[in-house]
């Protein structure tokens, strides 16, 4: 027996702490494999992440790094990236000349449908496979949310 006591909460904390860690780093694997498997050699996963979290949206780098996203040097190196291979738009806004928006082209819609292709067989196979159903989801999704929520107020307004 290895002395954890797996009914203790803090104990239980701290595993899901690391295990939301490894679930990115395996998230990015995944991607990694699948744009390989696609032939899609030139995007890295963290840029595939990026499209598909910019959508249908025309934002800042700014407003990607506020929605928690990403981290400030790695987003804007990243989207100069994007931007030059073709996947994203950029121009600068009719209010603030300073700042850039950013969407998808064609080619980066493409990325943002391959992917969602990819999470929607995925979240298939969980059902059918009775890993995951909708109660699981619905219950993991609010309590993810009430964490991130937490350490948002931990941010702002102190820890």
């Amino acid at each position: 027996m290895s002395g954890y006591d797996f009914n203790d909460p803090g104990f239980l904390f701290l595993d899901i702490l690391s295990l939301v860690e490894r679930l990115h780093r395996r998230l990015l694997d995944v991607l990694k494999n699948h744009l390989e498997h696609v032939g899609r050699n030139d995007l890295n996963p963290v840029q595939a992440l990026l499209i598909y979290n910019i959508g249908e949206n025309e934002m800042t780098a700014g407003e990607l790094k506020t929605r928690g996203y990403y981290q400030g040097s790695n987003v804007s190196y990243n989207l100069k990236k994007l931007v030059e291979m073709g996947y994203l738009r950029h121009e600068r806004s009719d209010f603030d000349r300073r700042a850039v928006r950013i969407s998808l082209t064609d080619k980066g819609y493409e990325i943002r449908e391959l992917m969602d292709g990819l999470y929607k067989k995925h979240l298939d196979e969980l059902m059918q496979d009775d890993l995951i159903n909708h109660e699981n989801l619905k219950d993991l999704r609010k309590n993810l949310r009430n964490l991130e929520r937490f350490w948002a107020d931990k941010i702002h307004f102190g820890l």
